[in-house]
């Protein structure tokens, strides 16, 4: 096979402008980094590799293959080879050790099964499938000990930039769990996202404000499909996750007093709700599919037989109430918020929406003053009209 030989700056963007060869291979050397080589195939396939001698022969050391593997990290994969031969070391027998380590595909099927299966909500779960199956297929054949804590890093603050702080540090931490469970099941490497620090996120304060909801309601009343409406009110009456909502089963509903026992919440503990009257007549009005089917909001549509798609119902109820930057999610912020205004005490409030800790209802401590401060101001008024 023909091999022609050519130096260069490796770039990416000069790595992604190579020719390919009409046949054969081409190889080009970095003339940054000494015996750092590429190969080019007729197919267009790109691998950085060493050549040196070892043990009195000639070995090539396949590297990683690009785009997959930047520039920056095959210079101290390279870097790194020739420490290992300057030692006495075999990178060849280092690697076909490797070659019996789990990959990271395997090691998150481990995950899955083994603990987040049955530790883990079965949302949480899926998200977790969603996003690692979306972001880090690359990853999968790749065995744990060669990701490094670089790679990692420079991960987050690609996701970060392009799809946002949230899912990047939810990703972030996803991976570091992978890894402390394959040491916690015998695997004696190092975790390599450890004390990579996460992006500060900003707490939303987001909620329907008063002037708001009138238009939401009246959107929500000309919502054509009735399964979203009902399920939208739930969410806002009770203050519950919409997750749990739309999970929400008959059995878990006792109508003789009033409320709706939640057997599992994010915080892993169950939670009851108080169903107020606006609530209890939604359940009413839709009680009559309760003999057949488990779920109250049911979904032919869904694999899970409950509802799980409400972003496009979602969209439309904003776009005919006129709002922006409202989510879902915010309708239990309302719910809190609307009880602080009314004065209602964060201790109740956040035993009402299950918070753990009170970290998690301090958003409303400053709405909770608010009436105490109308009232003083009023009471200021008066006296001041009054002198």
């Amino acid at each position: 096979m023909k091999v022609s030989k050519n130096s260069m700056n490796f770039t990416k963007l000069a790595l992604m402008a190579l020719p390919i060869p009409p046949k054969g291979m081409i190889t080009f050397c970095d003339s940054k980094e000494k015996d750092l080589s590429l190969y080019v195939t007729a197919t267009g396939h790109k691998s950085f590799f060493i050549q040196k001698r070892i043990q009195g022969k000639i070995k090539r050391i396949i590297l990683g293959h690009f785009p997959d593997m930047t520039v920056e990290l095959a210079r101290k994969a390279a870097q790194k080879i020739k420490g290992q031969i300057a030692e006495g070391k075999n990178p060849c027998e280092e690697k076909h050790k490797l070659s019996g380590e789990k990959t990271f595909g395997e090691a998150f099927q481990m995950y899955i099964e083994r603990y987040a299966k049955i530790e883990k909500k079965e949302s949480s779960r899926r998200e977790d499938e969603r996003q690692v199956n979306r972001f880090l297929q690359h990853w999968f054949k790749r065995p744990l000990s060669t990701i490094t804590k670089y790679e990692i890093q420079t991960f987050h603050e690609r996701i970060g930039s392009e799809n946002g702080k949230y899912a990047a540090n939810r990703l972030l931490a996803c991976i570091s769990t992978i890894y402390n469970k394959m040491i916690a099941w015998g695997w004696e490497g190092a975790n390599p996202a450890t004390r990579i620090k996460k992006f500060k996120e900003q707490k939303r304060d987001r909620f329907i404000l008063h002037d708001e909801l009138p238009k939401f309601m009246e959107a929500l009343e000309s919502e054509p499909n009735r399964d979203m409406r009902d399920f939208f009110l739930m969410c806002l009456y009770t203050g519950a996750r919409c997750g749990n909502v739309s999970e929400m089963r008959w059995e878990d509903i006792d109508f003789s007093i009033n409320e709706w026992r939640i057997p599992d919440t994010k915080n892993g503990e169950a939670v009851r709700i108080p169903l107020i009257n606006q609530a209890l007549e939604i359940l009413q009005s839709r009680v009559s599919s309760k003999a057949s089917i488990p779920w109250v909001f049911p979904s032919n549509r869904s694999k899970l037989g409950h509802l799980t798609e409400t972003k496009t119902a979602w969209r439309r109820v904003l776009n005919r109430a006129g709002l922006k930057n409202l989510r879902i999610h915010d309708l239990r912020r309302t719910n809190g918020s609307y009880q602080a205004i009314a004065g209602v005490s964060l201790v109740v409030i956040g035993k009402s929406l299950g918070h753990k800790s009170p970290q998690s209802t301090a958003i409303y401590a400053r709405l909770s003053n608010d009436p105490v401060r109308a009232g003083l101001e009023a009471a200021f008024d008066f006296t001041t009209k009054n002198q």
